[in-house]
């Protein structure tokens, strides 16, 4: 829960400097342009490797197989689609590392070991 608080005031006070110093540098409409192209962006690809990882799930669960990994990508694209729609550079960084399988790949054994742990502690119910 530290981390979330964290998380919570770090972010938005890099995504603010980060946006005030692109003003400067860059200019208020090309500022506003990234972040609307990167919007739209985002949420295109969002969408395309969302009904992917959808259909990757019913796949599975179709072949009576675990879904767990096709879960675990559909929950990072999901996560990266709203990282991109957020207005921002970190979070824009973010979610688009979230959606492409390739860096996807860095950041779910960070996940796969914090369920692991949580299974250990008792605190995730697997039914």
């Amino acid at each position: 829960m530290k981390w979330l608080a964290l998380i919570f005031i770090v972010v938005p006070v890099l995504e603010i400097g980060i946006l005030l110093w692109s003003g400067n540098t860059f200019g208020l409409l090309p500022t506003i342009l990234i972040i609307l192209g990167t919007g739209i962006l985002g949420a295109f690809l969002a969408k395309k490797q969302g009904l992917k990882a959808i259909r990757d799930v019913q796949i599975q669960m179709k072949n009576f197989e675990a879904p767990g990994d096709a879960m675990v990508n559909a929950l990072f694209i999901f996560a990266g689609g709203l990282l991109l729609l957020s207005p921002g550079f970190v979070t824009d960084l973010f979610g688009f590392l979230f959606l492409f399988s390739p860096t996807r790949q860095l950041f779910k054994p960070i996940v796969y070991n914090w369920i692991r742990s949580k299974m250990k502690k008792g605190q995730i119910i697997v039914m």
